[in-house]
């Protein structure tokens, strides 16, 4: 690597310093800096041995980092719906004081591979994972929360809505097809999203997603609230009272002969599978 500029150099000094042994470069390179100006040129080689390993203690852990890999300390989930910590969070006289609260550094990582209990919703056609302020107590004074969807093939997060946020929706792997509705009168929109795509659901809009293809697709849902809700439309729907899912589909209700109690155990839990061509395609019964 051929450098001209020997102020470009002096600056590097102090990173030269942690890898460099005693008396060797250091010299030459301080030389520079009563040196003339004028043209110069120096070639030097930076060897894996010589870059420099850096150690930090993260809470009860210890990391050990170097620029060819590290080693990752798992995130703390002690404090993971605590009602005690929540408490504190949410009294907490300043934002400040909240640190002292969640004294270690690994309580602010959350795993979605391995969260914590009670935050999960699976069905037969994947999963969602969602990070909250009872999930993870760090949320709370953010305004933020997080959630990661997990469909296998023909996975089908089921119409459902978020009552205290609007939701931005990323796909990260595969496609989904996406439809949401505002409310009455508005039209429904529809999307295809690629890998790398995002829409977005406003707050209380009626919406789903879908993975329409035979391989598994990931998606990552971002919320304007700590606590943005979830409702689940066909599950909440019937589950009022029979006399007035009757009287909101303007007679006596069935569905493939199944009255309305009957049909309340036949709703699938999310994620569920659909649709009937996908699963087909898939071979998926």
């Amino acid at each position: 690597m051929m450098y001209s500029s020997p102020l470009f150099l002096v600056s590097l000094l102090p990173l030269l310093a942690l890898s460099a042994p005693q008396g060797s470069i250091l010299p030459a390179l301080s030389d520079l800096s009563t040196a003339s100006p004028g043209p110069s040129t120096i070639s030097a080689t930076v060897t894996a041995s010589s870059v420099p390993t850096v150690t930090s203690t993260l809470g009860s852990s210890t990391d050990t980092a170097t620029l060819s890999g590290s080693a990752i300390a798992p995130a703390d989930t002690s404090i993971a719906n605590n009602p005690a910590i929540i408490e504190q969070l949410v009294l907490a006289a300043k934002a400040v004081d909240r640190f002292d609260i969640i004294p270690l550094d690994t309580s602010f990582k959350f795993d979605f591979d391995n969260p914590p209990e009670d935050t999960k919703s699976e069905g037969k056609g994947g999963r969602t994972v969602r990070a909250d302020r009872k999930s993870f107590p760090p949320l709370i004074g953010t305004g933020a929360s997080m959630a990661l969807g997990f469909l296998g093939p023909c996975g089908f997060n089921t119409p459902h809505t978020h009552p205290r946020s609007s939701e931005i929706n990323l796909v990260v792997q595969g496609s989904l097809e996406t439809e949401f509705t505002l409310e009455n009168g508005a039209r429904t929109v529809r999307n295809t999203l690629a890998t790398h795509q995002m829409t977005v659901f406003p707050q209380g809009a009626l919406h789903t997603e879908f993975n329409p293809n035979c391989d598994d697709a990931i998606f990552v849902a971002g919320f304007a609230s700590e606590d943005p809700g979830v409702q689940q439309v066909a599950q909440s729907y019937f589950g009022l009272g029979q006399d007035v899912v009757e009287a909101a589909t303007g007679n006596d209700f069935t569905f493939e002969g199944k009255d309305v109690a009957e049909f309340r155990r036949l709703i699938p839990d999310n994620v569920a599978l659909g649709v009937e061509s996908c699963l087909k395609k898939c071979g998926i019964s």
